[in-house]
């Protein structure tokens, strides 16, 4: 048997290059790729997309739908990167480290749908402590999130890097989706098991990579009332052994006096850190990672590993 064969639809955009090269000078699979200018040749995307053992859809929303539609080849395994199919039937949410079950689901799925990038470290936080009962699942929970702007694909590339655009900014720092409509929204809430909407307030700095997630919590509105170590024991117990999820001590968060955006990037790592006010029942969780490893392109080779029966840390 041969090696597993991959193509990435979309290999030109900011996560499929990011894939590209995270799999590009690997020997345990064939990469195929299509010319150029034949890449909106419907005929030929399809060919491939057939022709592939796995699919990774790096493409609009929309796009990706079509992809999927052009497959016919019940044997393909696709992975998508787009928000397309992220809480949708038949599908199997990408983040292995979710629950103990869903390595085996994302082994065994045919359709894995890779998470947002601020999702991936809501989720994170938020999944463990509704799991757990230490946070009721009709909480009202806000999400605070800053991101690089590689974040935005080539639009808001061009708005903090390309002068001659007519959207450029020197601004340092600025927030958007203002009217709380995030397509990262209803995956937060259908993957961490809550019953009410999350307030998102996401924002990007003029950097190109890297990310914040926040979770903010008053300790005393949450059921029992838990306490700071309680909220680190959760997410402890979660991800014990888990090779790309890391819980910081609390000693060590106690110790910090700052976080850096940027700490993570080039990794398929992400580390969740607790911090608060004992006396003033308040608690800050924080999710570093790189929103173009562990939150797009470095998620998607783990997936991509899982599915094929391939080492999962291979290329990462």
């Amino acid at each position: 048997m041969g090696k597993p064969r991959v193509f990435i639809d979309g290999e030109a955009g900011t996560t499929g290059l990011q894939i590209r090269e995270r799999l590009v000078g690997r020997t345990d699979l064939e990469l195929l790729s299509i010319a150029e200018e034949r890449r909106k040749d419907v005929d030929a995307r399809a060919e491939l997309l057939n022709a592939a053992d796995l699919v990774i859809l790096c493409l609009p929303d929309d796009a990706a739908r079509e992809a999927v539609s052009l497959i016919s080849n019940s044997a393909v395994k696709v992975i998508d990167a787009s928000t397309a199919h992220r809480t949708a039937d038949g599908w199997t949410f990408g983040f292995p480290e979710l629950c103990k079950s869903q390595r085996a689901a994302i082994k065994a799925a045919k359709r894995v749908s890779n998470p947002g990038c601020y999702s991936t470290g809501a989720i994170a936080l938020i999944r463990p402590l509704v799991q757990s009962g230490l946070m009721p699942a009709d909480h009202p929970v806000s999400v605070n999130a800053v991101s690089g702007y590689s974040g935005g694909g080539k639009p808001m590339i061009a708005e903090f890097e390309d002068e001659t655009s007519p959207t450029f900014t020197k601004a340092p720092y600025r927030i958007y989706a203002m009217g709380l409509e995030h397509k990262h929204v209803p995956e937060m809430q259908v993957r961490s098991g809550l019953l009410t909407r999350p307030l998102f307030t996401p924002a990007v700095g003029r950097y190109a990579q890297g990310m914040l997630v926040e979770v903010p919590l008053h300790l005393a509105q949450m059921g029992n009332g838990p306490d700071l170590k309680d909220l680190h024991e959760a997410l402890t117990k979660h991800y014990r052994g888990e090779s790309f999820v890391e819980v910081v001590p609390l000693k060590d968060c106690e110790a910090l006096k700052t976080l850096d955006p940027e700490g993570l990037n080039g990794t398929n790592r992400m580390k969740l850190f607790v911090f608060g006010s004992e006396e003033g029942r308040q608690a800050r969780l924080v999710a570093q990672l790189d929103n173009l490893g562990k939150g797009a392109s470095g998620a998607a080779v783990q997936n991509l590993n899982l599915m094929l029966g391939l080492p999962e840390a291979a290329g990462l």
